[in-house]
């Protein structure tokens, strides 16, 4: 069965038991995660409103921030082993209160508000782990060879979770349950993850780094002073800034049209599940036979170029169409290469930054930077959501569509700038490499 599965997967001795360890677990992360996000947005959209959505969307962002800040000072200073188990056992707390909420009939704005927070959470915090914990178990060149092959697991758990956000409303119905009852289903999940990580990388030895202890200060700053010295990853930090930009602005005239379309929480919330799985399965197909084979293809730094040139495509359409099929479209131009090629190329690309440096780096793109955008993006659509009804603008939603077209060009500008400066930068003496000849066997303590 191993050899056949080696040679199914193009994997390599010893590589098996990592990558199905991991792939399960990123597996049931995804899972736990749709889940959360499809049933809270749902129920938050039509119990409380689009509009409010944004509000929503931006003290996400702050909580988000805050405590981004608060793991930067751990991330680097505990195995990655340790730091994924302790944020699987918070999240399976944190589902049992909610649960407990509900019990207790705290008000739905305030149930769903903390559902959609805790959904958010888990998109930030488990893969920013997750990938910095790959990053110490593989090589840079095996990152590129085997980081799509594990994604795929991600997506497999998206589409179960979707099916199951799907199916809920009406098996629930017939069972005579509640919604929230889900909420014990992710809890156990993630009790689940903590075991599997726990027993499968028991024998793993990851490589000690030495991390000089900071202040806060220090640790939030020291992300960005490496982003700022290197070239590329400066300019693919501004590009990436762009397309989530523009992301946010198109998937919020998503929701918008949708929600005016299908009033009822249980129909929105089928309709929203179908829509994301068919989306899904598109990502599972393009990361399975198309990922890998473009950025070998392309080279690392002309695939970064994908996801802009998708989001003006995005972000085109939707100006061109703003009804709900219009922004579907734009939906899934904006994020199908944005997860796909997009989201490999980048975390390949991190694991050329030294262990002791990663994971601040990481926090800061993949974390700092969501936030910011979402906080960027929710406060010019809320300026102009609230001029256009003041001043009685008529069709006023062209006027944030046009700037995230405006923001998806910023980012396309930014990456071309990135590719000129591309190989120097990996020459960069912050991007000392670490010299390792042994195999990931030699990672396992017989």
């Amino acid at each position: 069965m191993n050899a056949f599965l080696n040679r199914i997967w193009g994997l390599r001795s010893g590589e098996l038991p990592i990558v199905l360890i991991l792939g399960v677990a990123l597996l049931g992360n995804s899972l736990a995660q749709k889940i959360a996000e499809l049933a809270s947005i749902s129920n938050f959209l039509t119990d409380v409103g689009v509009p409010q959505f944004l509000l929503l969307l931006i003290v996400s962002s702050v909580i988000s921030i805050g405590m981004t800040g608060v793991q930067s000072l751990l991330v680097d200073r505990f195995d990655r082993i340790t730091l994924l188990n302790g944020i699987c056992f918070g999240f399976g707390l944190s589902f049992i209160f909610l649960r407990c909420l509900f019990i207790f009939n705290a008000p739905n704005w305030l149930n769903y508000s903390l559902f959609y927070l805790l959904a958010e959470q888990q998109f930030i915090f488990f893969p920013l782990a997750f990938w910095l914990l790959a990053n110490d178990l593989f090589e840079p060149q095996q990152s590129q060879r085997l980081f799509s092959l594990i994604s795929v697991w991600g997506l497999v758990g998206n589409v179960l979770g979707i099916g199951i956000a799907a199916l809920s409303p009406s098996v629930l119905q017939r069972l005579d349950a509640k919604p929230e009852e889900l909420l014990i289903l992710n809890a156990l999940i993630y009790l689940a993850i903590c075991s599997l990580l726990q027993v499968g990388l028991q024998k793993v030895q990851l490589r000690k780094t030495q991390v000089k202890i900071e202040t806060l200060k220090e640790t939030l700053m020291e992300g960005w002073e490496f982003i700022r010295e290197v070239p590329a990853f400066r300019y693919l930090t501004f590009s990436m800034l762009g397309v989530m930009v523009c992301e946010n602005i198109i998937d919020f005239q998503f929701l918008t049209t949708s929600e005016l379309t299908f009033s009822d929480s249980n129909t929105y919330q089928t309709f929203l599940s179908l829509f994301t799985l068919t989306r899904v399965v598109s990502y599972l197909t393009i990361q399975s036979f198309f990922t890998q084979r473009l950025i070998t293809k392309l080279n690392l730094k002309n695939a970064f170029l994908i996801a802009p040139l998708g989001a003006v495509a995005a972000a085109t359409c939707v100006i061109l169409n703003p009804s709900l099929w219009g922004s579907a479209g734009a939906v899934a131009l904006q994020k199908l290469p944005q997860y796909t090629v997009d989201e490999t190329a980048r975390k390949s690309f991190q694991g050329f930054v030294p262990e002791e440096r990663r994971g601040r780096v990481s926090l800061f793109m993949d974390s700092y930077l969501v936030a910011g955008s979402a906080i960027i993006a929710a406060l010019i659509t809320g300026i102009i959501l609230l001029l256009g009804g003041f001043y009685d603008i008529p069709n006023y939603f062209y006027i944030y569509l046009g700037a995230g077209a405006l923001a998806a060009l910023i980012a396309v500008a930014a990456i071309i700038r990135m590719r000129t400066v591309y190989d120097t930068s990996l020459l960069n003496w912050h991007l000392k490499r670490r010299q390792r000849s042994k195999s990931i066997l030699d990672k396992l303590d017989f």
